[in-house]
């Protein structure tokens, strides 16, 4: 078959068996294989699978193993393909040394088989007769080729082209010419020619070549004694010479040139031929004359077999140079790689290999995929896929894989273990049932294992053990490797095959086969009847071949193998056979089969029975064979002899010069070559010398081998007097019984003598392992101990043991005890069916009886039984205590009864308890489901409701977790309830907090409760109370509470940021325990009849504003002291921010202190447009306070007193309501005190006086109104075009207008101020400050000043204002646009509050009329100014045109009077 077919259609072959051993059937290795002989060597090779704890660790040292591989090319390993691609091979060299490159024909676009197209037509006759009976059709049909298409026409033209010229030189036809040269050289001495062209060589061919070389000789005859001889000589390719000389002198020189291209000679002379062709012997037609490239030969090319019918190109061979080259090949073997290699290294070369090749992880690719990929690549001649295999490593070099005793480390954990296990392959070859160790040399392969590091598709090739031993390979780690296996059997059938279907291998290799490096597909040796059969080998798995079983396989991937061979007593004879093959095939052995069975016969005493038997039988063999040998070379004539240690002698000394075996028994050498010897099969091959010179050596005298025999007989013949002792002690009565010890004796005897598995010896292994089971049964039958309780027995059982003790063959001491103790059992039998048959069980007599059936240690059936009754007695018990303690009793408690109990036996008893249990649990469970609903209603449940739950569920015997959730609810709303009607009763309403905290105590109580929804509309009512008395007072952003600004300060001097300030204040308000707190106006008592009291209230308010009244005065003093210090100014500290005076600074009317313009917001004025000096030329009529002094937006009276109004309304008693009426009566107090001051005789002139001055103040706005028009107004007069060149000066004509000064007092004056401060800190506005105010400002005289500017406090009272600098007016523009932005944002915010709060209270909350008690008639609006510049003038009778009505450049605005001039613009003013 075609093998390139055969592997895309690759079958696998089947399966060979698997065994999965035992513990005890794996603890004997050699007993086991032995065991599964029978089945597997019909197969060659089987599987063994170890126990899956037997797991030998790797023990070679990864780090330091090193080794080199084979390089493998796959289809250089399949037979047919080697063939295949050796006979291309020849072609192509063929054709290349006749000067043409081959190219392989295609045919249906396939590349033409020619090795398959050469084998067709040899069998079909060749070539001639092919072509004769026009066969040519059927080779294409054979090939595979479709009739009808012509294919045989092209398959002779390709065959008559490429292959019939080859078969001809094959043939031998082509070297029948007998060459010109040769006869020459055989009748002419032309040595002296020679001489004198080598010391007379032309200077001028020396260019061309250095070694001329003579293609030719012309003989002439020039008369009796003279001739001329011409001789052609060449250098190189494109040059020849010829000489021609008489008698050896030279004559002339005539010049011939060779053309290269056309392989022909142009001579200068025609009359001589100078190239002969060495077929015909002429040189006419020198066009077709060829030349050789290798030789130099000539020949015609229509004289060629076959002939040529064109010139070749290229270089060309003569027939005799193409035989030269076309040698037989060296033997086929492997290449040892380059590359050095760790495992490491290697598994990384390994793994990149196969995942780029299948192109997916290592682990992923399937075995049968590997598998057909294989056989496809050993077949394929077009792809060539090399891989490397470290093969045949021997473990002595580098370590084995399995745990070793070579002193090398020390062994640890498990690895003492699997070091002593026959398993391993370093112990298995020589253990005792194990021919080989009785070789005393290691034979690497053999004895000691070699290791295996294989990679994807690296492969072992078909080959059969050495000595056609046993071989065993365990794969320690890795991918798998798959096995191939040939029964010993079909092994000569396997050997047929391939040298049928692969002659030329085996004509160059005749021992082909023992070389391991050929391989043939399965299905090829299948197809023509040789049994095959597979295996997949897995990491831990074992496999063995068996005797002459050929095998082969390849390695799935990356892993790591360690193999060994071995040999048992049933391979005796195969090794006798095999020496034999050997001997044949002159073939060397590996050790002496002869040596190996006289070693074992000197020592019978060690051998196996089986193994004694099997030497006793090949040592008659042998014997016989010797006597005969030896009787033989007596007859030739030999008659000297000598007896020889042979096993002194190296192996390479002795083995037969003819068939190489290695002798032992005998030898027969000759004196003329002493080193030489034969085996008496071959002592005719030995040398021609006389017989008389030849001498028999041999190892053992005839007369010695009986005596040998004897011994091996013997230990074989032991056997028979064993097993007959055996055979009587079996079969013995009850009375003539031996003891278990005289059984084991012979036990122990038949172990220690090896004696056969046979089926006496199994048998009384068998009864003697019964016998001692028996035995410690009974002995812990009667130990009584718990801890044996797993040999118990039932009472059948326990019957059955007793009868089974008296049926042994022996006698076992403890069988009356049993039979006493299966007395009592059945005596327990009878009391136990009395304490099942009671109606209620009790716990107390089944524990009695089970400790008592316990004790026995045997498997009572009653013992069941009493178990399960004790079960259900004590889940009654349990029940009974449960139930007897409701408030034990839970859902989960109950559950869990229950389930226990649903899985008791059935009896009426539990089941009585059961529904007893499942009725309390559903009741139980239906009242907290509703009382749970209770709880999560919405709406809440009354009180009555639940109350009358709880009453209803009282009686329920259990623990009920919501139910008492609903009775602590109820209890909670109860207390609750009768909290608010202590409130609502008592003789004072109740603080917010209480309420608050009440409110959150109802709601998180799951009732109804009725007072719930009054108690959060009044919280609400005093929440939005207290809101709004918030937004009144308190400034946005303020870091103080409503409670602190409406209480009198207790942080009056204390300055820093609002954490410092609460810290200082507690540290002051801790100095003074025993003050007023106005955050103890909100503690929240748990007893309603310790509230406090509003009139001791309202004393402790008036002992803080006096104390607050001292402070303000002591701070004031210290303030002003500051001035004093003028020299120090500097170190002195100002403002908020505690530093020195610097830039624009204020000082508050309060406090006297002096602040930065920049830390504090500067003082309302009429126009927030212009500060900094506009600023302060109102400065007297602006106060500033500084924000310690002013903490709220102090509202007016009338403000506060409809917010007490709404306070009065409210049921509920508020810190900040108690502190705001203490305000207010401060505020009215002190309101009564200056409207009483203010209308004394002196004020009141006083205030007549001023009236003066807000007139004139209107006046003076009015006008500052009108000078800014004009100012604007000349402005685009001066950007006018047409008045560019005039010159514009703008002159201010101002009259004097000082404010009056009033004279009061200094008792007046004392008292105004006093109330002034007084005033200042209340925290409301009220009209009579602005009245004292006014007073105060009148009074103080013009040059006074309440600013410092760029640190002006050190100087004198200045008289004039203060000029600022460019840097100061910028600054103080900035700071004025800042605070105007502000203002502007303020008021946007105060107006949409307002509005809120306008509708939130609605009609009943309307402003009422501001009326003030003291009539005024000044009227202080008018001096501030207007934003609008279209506004109409104030004054009477102005003239001032509106908007659009300014028309000409003279106008007349009251007393102002504009002059316009050609060159300048004056403008005077005159008030």
């Amino acid at each position: 078959g075609d093998p390139g077919r055969l592997s895309c259609l690759f079958v696998a072959p089947p399966e060979c068996p698997v065994f999965e051993p035992s513990w005890e059937e794996f603890s004997d290795p050699l007993g086991f294989i032995n065991k599964i002989r029978p089945i597997a060597e019909k197969t060659g090779i089987c599987k063994i699978r170890p126990p899956k704890d037997w797991q030998p660790p790797f023990a070679c040292d990864v780090r330091n193993f090193r080794f080199t591989p084979r390089v493998q090319r796959l289809n250089e390993l399949e037979a047919l393909t080697r063939v295949k691609l050796n006979f291309l091979d020849q072609i192509a060299k063929f054709w290349e040394l006749q000067g043409s490159k081959i190219r392989f024909p295609h045919i249906e676009r396939k590349i033409l088989d020619l090795y398959q197209l050469s084998k067709i037509v040899s069998s079909e006759g060749g070539f001639e007769m092919v072509c004769k009976e026009k066969r040519w059709s059927k080779v294409a049909s054979r090939m595979g080729f479709p009739p009808g298409k012509g294919t045989g026409s092209l398959l002779r033209s390709h065959y008559e082209r490429i292959l019939y010229p080859y078969e001809l030189f094959q043939s031998g036809a082509t070297l029948t010419v007998i060459t010109l040269e040769m006869f020459i050289e055989e009748t002419m001495k032309i040595h002296f020619l020679k001489s004198v062209i080598k010391n007379k060589e032309p200077k001028g061919l020396k260019i061309f070549s250095t070694s001329p070389k003579m293609v030719g000789l012309e003989i002439v005859s020039a008369g009796e004694d003279h001739f001329w001889l011409t001789c052609i000589f060449t250098y190189g390719r494109s040059l020849t010479v010829k000489i021609s000389c008489c008698c050896g002198y030279f004559f002339s020189h005539i010049f011939v040139f060779f053309s290269p291209l056309t392989k022909t000679m142009v001579s200068t002379r025609s009359s001589i031929d100078l190239y002969l062709c060495l077929v015909c012997g002429r040189g006419d037609e020198e066009d077709r004359l060829l030349l050789c490239d290798g030789c130099d030969d000539s020949y015609h090319t229509f004289c060629l077999i076959p002939p040529l019918q064109d010139v070749p190109k290229g270089d060309w061979r003569c027939p005799k140079c193409v035989a030269e080259c076309s040698k037989p090949r060296e033997a086929f073997g492997f290449e040892q790689a380059v590359k050095e290699y760790t495992l490491q290294s290697f598994g990384e070369m390994a793994d990149h290999f196969k995942s780029d090749y299948f192109n997916m992880p290592v682990h992923m690719v399937p075995t049968e995929l590997v598998e057909k990929e294989f056989w496809r690549l050993v077949s394929s001649i077009e792809e060539d896929v090399i891989v490397e295999y470290g093969a045949d490593i021997s473990s002595k070099e580098v370590g084995s894989g399995f745990p070793t005793r070579d002193g090398k480390r020390r062994l640890v954990g498990d690895e003492e273990e699997y070091a002593n296990s026959g398993w391993n392959l370093n112990n298995m070859p020589v253990l005792e049932q194990s021919v080989l160790t009785h070789i005393n040399v290691d034979i690497s392969g053999m004895k000691v294992p070699w290791l295996y590091v294989g990679m994807c598709f690296s492969s072992f090739c078909w080959h059969i053990e050495d000595h056609w031993s046993y071989s065993i390979n365990f794969l320690h780690w890795g991918e798998p490797k798959t096995w191939y296996g040939v029964p010993a059997s079909a092994a000569e059938q396997l050997e047929a095959v391939m040298k049928k279907l692969a002659p030329e291998l085996f004509d160059s290799q005749p021992d082909l086969l023992h070389q391991l490096v050929t391989i043939m597909n399965p299905n090829v040796l299948m197809d023509h009847g040789v049994p095959v059969y597979r295996t997949n080998q897995c990491a831990g798995e074992f496999v063995v071949t068996f005797p002459r079983a050929y095998h082969s396989g390849f390695n799935q991937g990356y892993n790591f193998a360690e193999a060994v061979n071995f040999c048992t007593a049933d391979w005796l004879p195969i090794g006798r056979q095999c020496v034999a093959h050997y001997r044949r095939l002159h073939r060397y052995c590996v050790f002496s089969h002869e040596e190996l069975l006289c070693k074992m016969a000197a020592d019978p005493e060690s051998l196996d029975v089986e193994l004694a038997a099997a030497v006793f039988k090949e040592m008659g063999y042998m014997i016989q064979e010797e006597t005969k040998l030896r009787q033989a070379v007596e007859e030739m004539g030999v008659l000297s002899s000598e007896q020889e240690v042979f096993e002194l002698v190296p192996d390479d000394e002795r083995q037969c010069h003819k068939c190489k075996t290695t002798c032992f028994l005998s030898a027969l050498t000759c004196s003329c070559s002493p080193d030489r010897l034969v085996c008496l099969h071959h002592a005719a091959d030995l040398c021609d010398c006389p017989l008389g010179n030849k001498c028999l050596r041999y190892r053992y005298d005839l007369e010695e081998f009986p005596s040998m025999l004897y011994g091996v007989k013997a230990r074989a013949q032991s056997y028979d007097t064993w097993a007959k002792r055996v055979t009587e002690a079996l079969a013995a009565d009850q009375k003539n019984k031996k003891d278990l010890i005289e059984l084991k004796v012979l036990l122990e005897d038949a172990e220690d003598r090896k004696y056969p598995e046979n089926h006496v010896f199994r048998r009384l292994r068998e009864m003697v392992k019964e016998a001692e089971t028996c035995s410690s049964v009974a002995q812990l039958l009667l130990s009584r101990k718990q801890r044996h309780r797993s040999v118990g027995k039932q009472l059948d059982e326990l019957k059955a043991f007793v009868d089974q003790l008296y049926r042994l063959p022996c006698i076992i001491s403890q069988a009356r005890q049993v039979k006493e103790l299966l007395e009592n059992v059945e005596d327990f039998h009878e009391r136990a069916q009395v304490a099942l048959s009671d109606e209620m069980p009790d716990s107390s007599k089944l524990q009695a009886l089970l400790d008592l059936g316990s004790g026995l240690d045997i498997e009572l059936p009653e013992l069941p039984r009493l178990k399960q009754e004790l079960q259900q007695a004590r889940w009654l018990d349990e029940v009974h205590i449960t139930l007897a303690e409701p408030h034990r009793v839970t859902l989960e408690l109950m559950k869990r009864l229950i389930d226990s109990g649903v899985g008791l036996a059935p009896h009426h008893a539990v089941e009585k308890a059961m529904a007893e249990l499942q009725e309390i649990l559903t009741v139980s469970e239906r009242w907290e489901d509703k009382a749970r609903a209770c709880l999560q209603a919405r709406p809440r449940h009354s009180m009555a409701t639940l109350e009358s739950i709880v009453l209803e569920a009282r009686n329920i015997p259990a623990y009920l977790p919501n139910i008492l959730a609903l009775r602590e609810a109820l209890q909670k709303a109860k207390e609750w309830t009768v909290k608010v009607e202590a409130i609502h009763n008592g003789s004072s309403f109740a603080y917010l907090d209480q309420l608050e905290s009440l409110l959150a105590r109802g709601r998180s109580v799951p009732v109804r409760l009725d007072a719930l929804a009054q108690v959060e509309s009044q919280v609400a009512a005093a929440r939005a109370w207290r809101e709004r008395t918030a937004r009144t007072f308190l400034k946005k952003n303020s870091t103080y509470t409503l409670l602190q600004v409406l209480s009198p300060r207790v942080d009056i001097g204390v300055y820093g940021n609002s954490k410092s300030k609460r810290k200082r204040v507690k540290e002051l308000m801790e100095k003074e325990r025993g003050g007023f707190d106005p955050d103890t106006l909100s503690d929240l008592e748990e007893s309603l009849e310790e509230v406090r009291d509003p009139s001791a209230v309202v004393a402790a308010f008036k002992a803080k504003e006096q104390k607050e009244v001292e402070a303000i005065h002591s701070l004031r003093a210290a303030n002003l002291a500051k001035m004093a210090m003028a020299d120090r100014i500097e170190e002195v500290k100002f403002c908020l921010c505690r530093k020195t005076a610097s830039g624009f600074m204020l000082q508050c009317e309060l406090c006297k202190d002096w602040f930065h313009g920049a830390c504090v917001p500067l003082p309302k004025t009429g126009s927030q447009k212009k500060l900094g000096v506009g600023w302060q030329g109102n400065s007297k009529d602006s106060k500033f306070l500084c924000p310690l002094c002013q903490r709220s937006r102090r509202p007016r009276l009338e403000t506060i007193l409809s917010l007490l109004v709404s306070l009065q309304k409210l049921p509920v008693r508020l810190p900040e309501g108690e502190a705001l009426q203490c305000l207010t009566e401060r505020a009215m107090s002190w309101q009564d005190r200056a409207r009483q001051a203010l209308a004394t005789e002196e004020l009141s002139s006083a205030l007549a006086k001023l009236s003066v001055l807000s007139q004139r103040m209107v006046e003076q706005a009015a006008r500052e109104k009108t000078e800014k028009i004009i100012n604007a107004e000349l402005q685009k007069a001066a950007a006018n075009p047409d008045l560019q060149g005039l010159d514009v000066n703008i002159k201010y004509f101002r009259r004097g207008l000082e404010p009056p000064v009033l004279e009061l007092s200094p008792q007046a004056k004392a008292q105004l101020e006093e109330l002034m401060m007084l005033g200042d800190l209340l925290e409301v506005s009220l009209d009579e400050t602005q009245h004292i105010w006014r007073i105060l400002q009148a009074t103080h005289p013009p040059s006074e000043e309440r600013f410092l500017l760029e640190l002006g406090l050190g100087g004198k009272p200045k008289k004039k204002k203060l000029k600022l600098n460019l840097d100061k007016n910028r600054e103080m523009k900035q700071l004025a646009k800042r605070l105007a932005k502000e203002e502007k944002e303020r008021k946007r915010k105060e107006k949409a509050a307002a509005k809120a709060e306008a509708i939130r209270e609605g009609l009943e909350k309307r402003k009422e009329k501001k009326i003030l008690d003291i009539p005024s008639k000044y009227d202080w609006s008018g001096a501030e100014d207007s934003n609008d510049e279209n506004a109409v003038c104030a004054a009477k009778n102005c003239q001032r045109p509106c908007k659009d009505k300014v028309r000409t450049h003279r106008i007349k605005y009251c007393d102002l009077v504009i002059i316009i001039s050609a060159r300048t613009i004056n403008l005077g003013v005159f008030l």
